[in-house]
């Protein structure tokens, strides 16, 4: 095998299993060797539109074949490939178009193609182009990037991080030795490619030689287990939202895929949502994982190891390390919060263009590799485990206590007719948090049991009922919204004040 570049690991699977399917979407499926020779001629069309090494190129489109196309390509010349999400607009597109300075822009998009003037050409047809240009100048080397993965911008605009060849294929490798996707696998992929749990699917698989199936934004409902079922989906990436959601449509309609394998990443998976699914798919396995765009994994949990460690993230990717420092930087003992800080080959190159961001989150350490400062809080078990406590933002005092918002959201949805919870941390003229439920009970029936389930000053004083939260581009929570609800919340509506029900909830005020 080759595989010291990420289109190496493509022409590996087309070598073994050239006729074996390899990406279906849309009616059509590519085999390994069509996939392969697609990205082959897409390489001599991107340097015949000036396209070099270390060039970006910016993909704005829904999941296709032409993004995987696209991304293989630029990996053959060195180009650097940029996937965003194609409901991108106004600022948010405006930032990256300065940001990552593209030579080309792929879209559909009228209106996007219009903001990008010269340089956007149409995607639709990057899946049979033919060109007689052929790279020009040295190929890349497997310390070079390979592409950009916009954050999320919750805290201000998105920040771009840089993943080499390298970098890209040891995180691809050392999760599929923990998950083991196999040759005869359907991988469904509803979440975008813009988000690098999606994107990584693409690799994991062709280092299995397994089939993947593109689905996208249109899977909600009965759409989603529908095409389950078309695709012959035996595993499933997949956040919260979207295991709810397919837990509802096989409560409501019944009729299972064939599912082996669901895992999770992104934001923490509610008990309840896996109940529903084991019991009705009795042979699936799950697996639990933790990570972060800077390293894309941290931790996996060995399959339905949830089942006998709660609340547990998993181990270490192997050839790692996760440290748990305090405020001053020294380790803490085992079962001690404090910030995940992670050493490893997958660790991001940096920021792009973002120096001062890049070194607030490395450290210099002895050894090869940097620390890299996560900002997220958790520890460690005996055994080496890892429990996800809250990121630096979810982490808030209450009553002069400590508390994770994840620890409160995870309480809630333990409570029966609680479908999902959110929790608003307190902030700048807010000084309390705030808890949003969707669900059947009622407030003030549901905080009087959220008081036997965590202590009681960690029970927020205002909870509110939506018919839904809304949600990120990557089926996340999105808290920028919720604060937009809460402020119209409070002045249509009442909320149930924890207090009100006890006089004193606990803690000091």
């Amino acid at each position: 095998m080759n595989a010291g570049l990420v289109h190496d690991i493509l022409d590996d699977a087309a070598a073994m299993t050239p006729e074996a399917p390899a990406l279906s979407c849309e009616g059509h499926t590519f085999s390994y060797a069509d996939l392969a020779d697609a990205s082959k001629r897409a390489a001599n069309w991107l340097a015949s539109q000036g396209v070099r090494r270390g060039d970006r190129v910016l993909i704005i489109s829904p999941n296709r074949p032409s993004t995987v196309i696209i991304g293989y390509a630029s990996s053959r010349i060195g180009a650097v490939f940029v996937v965003v999400h194609e409901q991108i607009r106004g600022a948010g597109l405006d930032h990256v178009l300065k940001d990552a300075e593209p030579a080309l822009v792929l879209t559909d998009h009228l209106d996007v193609r219009s903001a990008c003037s010269e340089n956007a050409i149409p995607v639709a047809d990057t899946d049979t182009l033919e060109s007689d240009g052929t790279p020009a100048g040295p190929g890349p080397l497997s310390i070079d990037p390979i592409c950009l993965v916009y954050t999320s911008g919750s805290t201000g605009m998105p920040k771009a991080v840089v993943s080499t060849h390298a970098q890209v294929l040891f995180a691809a490798k050392a999760i599929q030795g923990r998950l083991r996707y196999r040759a005869d696998d359907v991988v469904y992929v509803a979440l975008p490619l813009s988000f690098d749990y999606g994107l990584y699917q693409v690799f994991l698989a062709a280092l299995a030689g397994a089939h993947v199936w593109l689905g996208g934004s249109a899977d909600i409902g009965p759409v989603l287990l529908r095409n389950l079922r078309r695709a012959g989906a035996t595993v499933l990436p997949a956040v919260p939202s979207l295991a709810e959601n397919l837990g509802r449509m096989l409560a409501r309609y019944g009729g299972a895929p064939p599912l082996r394998l669901l895992t999770n990443t992104g934001a923490a998976m509610p008990a309840h949502v896996l109940r529903v699914l084991r019991d009705r798919l009795p042979g699936l396995r799950v697996q639990l994982m933790f990570g972060l765009t800077e390293c894309k994994r941290v931790s996996i949990m060995p399959p339905d190891g949830d089942l006998a460690r709660p609340g547990s993230s998993g181990l270490p990717l192997p050839g790692t390390e996760v440290l748990v420092l305090d405020d001053e930087g020294d380790p803490v003992p085992a079962g001690t919060v404090g910030e995940l800080v992670i050493r490893g080959p997958h660790v991001m190159a940096g920021y792009w263009r973002r120096a001062e961001s890049t070194s607030e989150r490395f450290r210099r350490s002895e050894g090869l590799f940097p620390r890299l400062h996560s900002g997220d809080y958790g520890w460690l078990d005996e055994d080496g485990y890892l429990y996800f406590s809250g990121r630096r933002d979810d982490l808030y005092k209450s009553r002069g206590f400590r508390v994770s918002a994840t620890e409160v959201e995870a309480a809630a949805c333990r409570l029966p007719g609680i479908q999902s919870a959110a929790v608003l941390p307190p902030a700048p003229g807010r000084p309390e948090a705030v808890l949003f439920l969707v669900g059947s009970r009622e407030p003030a029936e549901f905080l009087a049991s959220l008081r036997e389930e965590i202590e009681p000053y960690k029970v927020p004083r205002l909870v509110f009922r939506l018919e839904q939260l809304p949600l990120t581009a990557n089926g996340k929570i999105d808290r920028k919204k919720l604060s937009v609800t809460l402020d119209a919340e409070s002045q249509g509506h009442s909320a149930v004040d924890g207090d009100d029900l006890t006089g004193q909830i606990g803690g000091t005020r």
